[in-house]
């Protein structure tokens, strides 16, 4: 698929600013517009430093300090992809699975409708299944998401939006500052989920499940899951 200039250039800034600031950027940094959408997905990305936290099951401090640290460059990433596209940044999201080397980067952009599309932007083979067990796998977490859509963004990228999670309990510790370790806890738990559905998404969507990324928006109450797919030849 050839690459537009603004999805170079994104790609390109964030490869520098990520490099700039962990000491070593990404192999590879492949980003995709379409709509509203600007979907980053990132490969071989791993310092020595935190494989070597990883090995001695630090994991969880090397999610804490990348997550500080790219809280830290939200600013300019969005500042950037603005200037870039003529729209306003509305939502970022991002998540890494560290096993993998990999990462993602989400920016929703601004729109001509105040709210997202309360259905799915794109129509494919086994939606229904695949939103279907999206909300069975919440419930069992927290609860059955209150709308649940889903974006093909092109036949590597499948973006699911959740809105309407948070349970109670979930609010308050949100309330009280415990975002961070909310977040860790809700990804180490959704994402054992999904990789005991693993087959059923590749059946359903007739491709390798090959990377699945999941954050939150605590404020508007909306997750975001990206799936990664390798599609059947």
């Amino acid at each position: 698929m050839v690459k537009t200039n603004l999805e170079k250039n994104i790609s390109s800034y964030i490869g520098r600013l990520l490099r700039d600031h962990f000491g070593r950027g990404p192999g590879n940094v492949i980003c995709t517009v379409s709509g509203q959408y600007v979907v980053v997905h990132m490969t071989s990305f791993l310092s020595s430093m935190e494989k070597s936290l990883i090995n001695n099951d630090q994991t969880v401090y090397v999610e804490k300090i990348r997550d500080l640290m790219v809280d830290g460059l939200v600013k300019d990433i969005t500042s950037f992809i603005e200037l870039n596209s003529g729209q306003s940044v509305e939502e970022f999201y991002y998540d890494w699975e560290l096993q993998n080397q990999t990462g993602m980067m989400i920016a929703l952009l601004s729109s001509s409708n105040d709210e997202h599309p309360s259905t799915p932007v794109n129509q494919y083979k086994n939606s229904g299944i695949v939103i279907q067990e999206i909300n069975r796998l919440s419930k069992e977490v927290q609860k059955t998401p209150e709308n649940t859509y889903s974006i093909m963004i092109d036949s590597r990228n499948l973006l699911i939006i959740r809105e309407g999670i948070f349970i109670s309990l979930e609010k308050e510790l949100i309330r009280l500052g415990f975002q961070e370790t909310l977040r860790i806890a809700k990804r180490n738990l959704e994402k054992q989920l999904i990789a005991e559905s693993k087959e059923l998404f590749e059946e359903s969507l007739e491709a390798e499940l090959t990377d699945f990324f999941i954050d939150w928006n605590f404020e508007k109450d909306r997750s975001v899951i990206l799936f990664n797919l390798s599609p059947s030849k």
